[in-house]
């Protein structure tokens, strides 16, 4: 690391008094941040929300397609009838975090319901891309579509690839979910959730209102997106809320390279992708700043990169840590604020969120403790992550002010093995996949 540094210097000496001394100071902060790297690594451009029904069988899409996956099964009209009851856990959100909160239940006896707009795997937001070993530790390697151990990083002046200690994997959304969901024992329903309502008697339950009737429980998961609807309102909404904004299009074609553009040709403050899966390529833009709009230059990066503009898909994305409990209520991915800021990845902590809250769940189905205790436990482990948020955070607002010429010299420099090898390594460790912690452990309190 010192030896980048060095070289850095020699690179800066160049520049003149005034921005020399701006940037040095920018990127000494940036150099003391635990996961700095993070701002060059898997920018997961943007990421799955909210998704649901229960998947249908479905034989033979393609030879390499998971035979089990999702089929259009939305009710409606006539099977759109009135839904009510009582369940011991009700999840909101049938994506990423609640799908792990789901998964963790499985076979502890108690009566789940999942409620979600849409069916399961239907709305894909995202790159798609997590680390493999997360796909491997959670037996979804069926769902990878490609493998990467480089990422090749692009700045208007220069460019370099980085061998990453770990390797990168994109994969299909659908199929993704649809084995999160084979591996669950919970009912599901589509449901769009309006809020809260009033609980129908004093047994502690908690009521949430649906399009299609009042449904309650003791234990209550929002996992529905940035929008936090059983939340009691904290005026989220863009641009004037800390979110980002990303949009892709997924044109037909293939690439070897998991690459990444930090130019403002496309973005004054935020970055491109180009993520390759198999038989299709994810290229996109986001933006730190929500005010800027992402698709002109989403538009423009396809076109420099020779690929159709077509299927496009895009959202808000979060990128400041949330409460979260409140009101009784537990919350978990973009609902939490679970997605990093700077580099956007919002799966692999969905799932880490996800898989940590359904274990205090199934503690307290199983009578070892009480929804208090577990709000505290939960809330715990949530904010014992606020550091590596925030400093996040601070990378993200800080990359932005480096001048565009010192950006390819700043690349270059900082990608050395060792540094690398450090950094990533600390950027994988905020949320590291269950292999290697055996599973993400929620601090105990004591209440």
């Amino acid at each position: 690391m010192l030896g980048a540094v060095r070289n850095l210097r020699t690179c800066l000496a160049a520049a003149d008094r005034r921005d020399a001394a701006s940037s040095v100071a920018h990127i000494a902060l940036l150099l003391r941040a635990p996961c700095v790297l993070a701002s060059l690594g898997p920018a997961l451009a943007g990421h799955a929300r909210r998704t649901a029904d229960r998947p249908q069988l479905l034989v033979g899409l393609r030879p390499d397609t998971l035979q089990s996956v999702p089929v259009r099964a939305t009710k409606r009209g006539d099977e759109r009838g009135p839904l009510s009851g009582s369940f011991d856990v009700l999840i909101c959100g049938a994506s990423f975090a609640g799908l792990a909160v789901a998964r963790e239940l499985t076979g502890s006896g108690a009566s789940v319901l999942v409620v979600d707009r849409y069916e399961i795997g239907e709305r894909q937001t995202s790159a798609c891309g997590i680390p493999t070993d997360w796909l491997r530790a959670t037996g979804l390697m069926a769902a990878e579509r490609q493998r990467f151990g480089s990422l090749l990083i692009h700045t208007p002046h220069d460019s370099k690839r980085y061998e990453l200690p770990w390797t990168f994997s994109t994969f299909d959304y659908r199929e993704l979910c649809a084995l999160l969901w084979e591996r669950c024992d919970a009912r599901f329903e589509t449901a769009k959730v309006n809020g809260r309502a009033a609980p129908a008697n004093g047994d502690g339950a908690i009521a949430v209102e649906t399009d299609r009737g009042v449904l309650s429980a003791p234990l209550v998961v929002d996992a529905l997106g940035w929008r936090r609807v059983l939340a009691s309102g904290d005026g989220y909404q863009p641009p004037d809320a800390p979110l980002s904004r990303g949009l892709e299009v997924h044109p037909h074609g293939s690439g070897e390279e998991l690459e990444v553009w930090i130019d403002r040709r496309y973005v004054p403050a935020g970055y491109g992708w180009s993520f390759p899966a198999r038989d299709e390529l994810r290229i996109g833009v986001g933006s730190f700043d929500p005010r800027f709009h992402v698709r002109e230059t989403t538009e423009l990066l396809a076109e420099d990169l020779g690929q159709d503009r077509v299927r496009y898909q895009g959202n808000w994305i979060p990128h400041k840590l949330r409460r979260a409990t409140e009101g009784g209520v537990f919350f978990a991915g973009d609902s939490a604020g679970h997605c990093l800021p700077l580099t956007a990845e919002g799966i692999r902590t969905a799932l880490y969120f996800g898989v940590a809250l359904g274990r205090e769940l199934r503690a307290v189905h199983e009578g070892r403790q009480d929804r208090e205790r577990a709000a505290a436990a939960y809330a715990s482990f949530h904010d014992s992550h606020e550091w590596k948020f925030r400093w996040m955070l601070r990378a993200q607002k800080l990359v932005p002010r480096i001048p565009p010429r010192l950006l390819g010299p700043l690349i270059r420099a900082l990608g050395g093995k060792r540094f690398v090898d450090w950094s990533f390594g600390h950027y994988l460790a905020i949320a590291p996949p269950p292999a290697l912690t055996s599973s993400p452990q929620p601090v105990r309190v004591t209440v």
